[in-house]
């Protein structure tokens, strides 16, 4: 069963912060969300995702379904960047495993390569989450480097991994 990407609708925010509500994925997120995360603050950001520029936020929930069981975004950096966005992306537990990530990777990074002028889509998972680094092995990125002691995550100092996918590099009719 194949995942599908799709705008946030309200109605995605109680499965939304269903799966916030969790310190194994907020551990392999940047800081910032709530906890507890509630469906109020779900709400907030679908709305701030619905209502932010289209042509510098690609925020999508990855469903299954219909149902919201994860989340990805694009988003275009500036200045000289403009060109390059950075990825984010979580699945909810329950859903770990089972390519759904990787699908939502490969739907994302073919969506924004097929309708806008970026050219490179990166991304910086923590170097411990393991996990992530093979889903975007999987859908064609390349390892770039470590980027050493980049972060503090939970009192910790850690390094994170920079992944590249570039448009004239990738394999955009996979699937």
């Amino acid at each position: 069963m194949d995942c599908i990407i799709r705008e946030w609708d309200i109605k995605d925010k109680y499965k939304l912060a269903e799966m916030l509500n969790n310190k194994n994925i907020q551990n392999n997120l940047r800081d910032g969300l709530p906890y507890p995360y509630t469906a109020d603050d779900a709400e907030e950001y679908i709305v701030s995702m619905l209502s932010a520029d289209k042509t510098k936020t690609f925020a999508f929930a990855i469903t299954l379904n219909d149902i919201a069981i994860g989340s990805i975004g694009v988003f275009r950096c500036g200045n000289i960047h403009s060109r390059t966005a950075e990825m984010g992306y979580y699945v909810g537990e329950p859903y770990w495993g089972n390519g759904f990530a990787t699908n939502a990777v490969k739907q994302i990074c073919k969506y924004i390569f097929d309708n806008t002028d970026i050219i490179r889509i990166f991304a910086e998972p923590f170097a411990y989450n393991t996990a992530s680094c093979h889903v975007l092995e999987k859908a064609g990125f390349q390892f770039e480097g470590t980027l050493h002691s980049n972060a503090v995550k939970n009192g910790k100092i850690i390094d994170m991994k920079m992944y590249a996918l570039v448009k004239f590099n990738s394999c955009e009719g996979d699937n």
